[in-house]
């Protein structure tokens, strides 16, 4: 099987992440369109604790397998390798059935913590369904993660990358039309079409592993699975779980924290929407739409930190063990700038198209508050990716209590801030639901901050190119920003045409983009951040494949 490099690694992995999110950013139209803003609704309440679940249940043992298979091939200790992947799945087998039995007996009590005492939307006997429908997916997702990390140890990026588009594909295959015939064939209740829809997270799952299994089958003898070793490493298996629970715990507290975060923050929101006195759809509207459905829009922007995330934890992993910190400085440095490069023009892009963005997605129904909502949240992932990149440097090279310091400062700027700026946004005429994402924001930015000042102190990390490149890169976003407003004006807009709102919006973001790569190109930006010998290789299997065509 072939290995791939750096940046080969996060062109991939990005590539097929990105896929993924736009398959998961298209499906919300039609399915927004089936099951309306309050089956929207109850989806999101089932989906967001179910992504705290799969934390808990998959615990970060993924990642800390894939750091450890990728440290012992290094150092050559095969079927130590190999005992880490197999302890590796034991530990999530114990942790996945604990977490489902948790989450399908205490659906309701969950429902309960999750709606309160609103009423005029979802009760919470819908809730409570939807939640034990979904708690099935959580049988199946730890040993698909554990497999990936294998994968990915062996800086094999396009297995795992492959497996996340099957995922999705047959997940939204299952949404779309088991929310459809529920409705309109079967004429089922709308709670039912939600349960079958969020059922969709366990045949994609399945599908998935499926796939990656029978990649693991066909290499055995190359990845070292069939070999008969005679005798073990000088590595004990007290010593693999050891390291297992060590490279796992900054994962499990970082990624369990953001996941409460990110149901609280949705309950927050509820609250506080409710005590300003919004109606009862417009709350749940509201809090839906930043923490899911202004999210399907900006996972665009969050897969190229997920991308780089895969391929940047075993290539620093692998320069750390070797003591080449400053090729860890190097790839921390170009992850940040790719982030930038790319991050921000998609960002203000989808910023001032919010509204036909919206529209598009979810149709007039509260159309003024979505792309309000869209305009600020978009923002946000930009500085999460940020964090990622920050936060899987510092865990690569083992400073776990600077990662539990950084993270945990950083959340509870984010809790603290959050309903004293909503309320401020309320006072002074500002939307108060901005006053949640600007929290988030000012939490993640500060977590980037402690974190480079850390390496900067302990590993004399220089930031001189990243900087430069943001230079840079101004000149190409300033010119795009330009020629987009100007084409708003230019452009009529009739957003009572699904079709002509699409047309408007392609036409504005591929002018927008052509400028601004165009520009970037002649500046010799993509040339910095690639590299010669990676466009030399691309521009090579272009002209083979040209050349077999003809």
């Amino acid at each position: 099987m072939k290995k791939n490099s750096f940046i080969e690694g996060t062109i991939i992995a990005t590539f097929a992440i990105f896929l993924v999110k736009i398959i998961g950013m298209l499906y919300v139209i039609p399915f927004y369109a089936t099951v309306g803003v309050k089956g929207a609704a109850l989806y999101a309440y089932a989906y967001n604790i179910y992504g705290l679940f799969l934390e808990i249940s998959t615990a970060g043992i993924p990642n800390a397998v894939g750091k450890l298979v990728n440290e012992y091939n290094t150092l050559n200790k095969q079927e130590a390798k190999i005992r880490a992947y197999q302890l590796g799945k034991k530990i999530l087998t114990f942790i996945a059935i604990i977490a489902f039995i948790i989450m399908f007996v205490f659906a309701k009590q969950i429902a309960v913590l999750i709606i309160g005492n609103l009423s005029g939307g979802n009760t919470i006997e819908d809730v409570t369904f939807v939640i034990r429908c979904v708690s099935f997916a959580i049988l199946i997702f730890p040993f698909l993660s554990v497999t990936r990390g294998f994968f990915q140890g062996h800086n094999i990026i396009y297995v795992s990358s492959v497996s996340q588009v099957i995922e999705q594909l047959a997940r939204v295959f299952v949404i779309l039309l088991g929310s459809y015939l529920a409705l309109n064939i079967f004429h089922l209740k709308l709670t039912t079409a939600i349960g079958i829809a969020v059922f969709g997270a366990f045949i994609g799952g399945g599908c998935a592993l499926l796939y990656v299994y029978s990649k693991l089958r066909k290499n055995k003898k190359e990845l070292h699975l069939t070999d008969k070793f005679t005798q073990k490493d000088q590595v004990s298996n007290k010593e693999i779980i050891k390291k297992i629970i060590i490279y796992a715990l900054p994962t499990i507290i970082i990624s369990l924290a953001f996941s409460i975060y990110n149901n609280v923050d949705m309950i927050l929101i509820l609250r506080t929407m409710n005590f300003l006195g919004f109606d009862a759809l417009e709350v749940e509207f509201i809090a839906t739409g930043i923490s899911t459905w202004a999210s399907k829009i900006s996972i665009i922007i969050t897969s190229v930190g997920l991308g780089l995330s895969a391929s940047l934890v075993p290539a620093m992993v692998e320069s750390y063990t070797l003591k080449k910190y400053n090729d860890v400085n190097n790839k921390f440095n170009k992850a940040i700038e790719i982030i930038l490069f790319v991050g921000l023009p998609m960002c203000i892009g989808i910023s001032l198209l919010s509204t036909s963005i919206w529209s598009v997605f979810y149709g007039g129904n509260f159309l003024n508050i979505g792309s309000s909502i869209l305009a600020i949240t978009i923002f946000a992932p930009l500085f999460s990716n940020l964090y990622t990149v920050s936060n899987y440097t510092l865990q690569s090279m083992n400073k776990f209590k600077i990662v539990y310091i950084c993270a945990i400062t950083g959340i509870l700027m984010n809790a603290i801030l959050d309903v004293p700026l909503m309320l401020l946004m309320n006072l002074i005429h500002i939307p108060a639901y901005f006053g949640a994402t600007i929290a988030s924001i000012i939490g993640f930015g500060f977590t980037l901050i402690l974190a480079m000042h850390f390496l900067k102190k302990e590993y004399n990390f220089k930031y001189k190119e990243i900087f430069k490149t943001l230079k840079k890169v101004l000149v190409p976003l300033i010119l795009m920003i330009i020629i987009v407003i100007i084409l708003k004006l230019l452009l009529p807009v009739n957003y009572d045409s699904k079709m002509y709102t699409v047309l408007y919006i392609a036409i504005i973001s591929l002018i927008g983009a052509l400028i601004y790569f165009l520009v970037s190109y002649k500046m010799g930006l993509i040339n910095e951040l690639l590299g010669n010998d990676f466009l030399l290789k691309l521009k090579n299997k272009f002209l083979k494949n040209k050349k077999r065509s003809n």
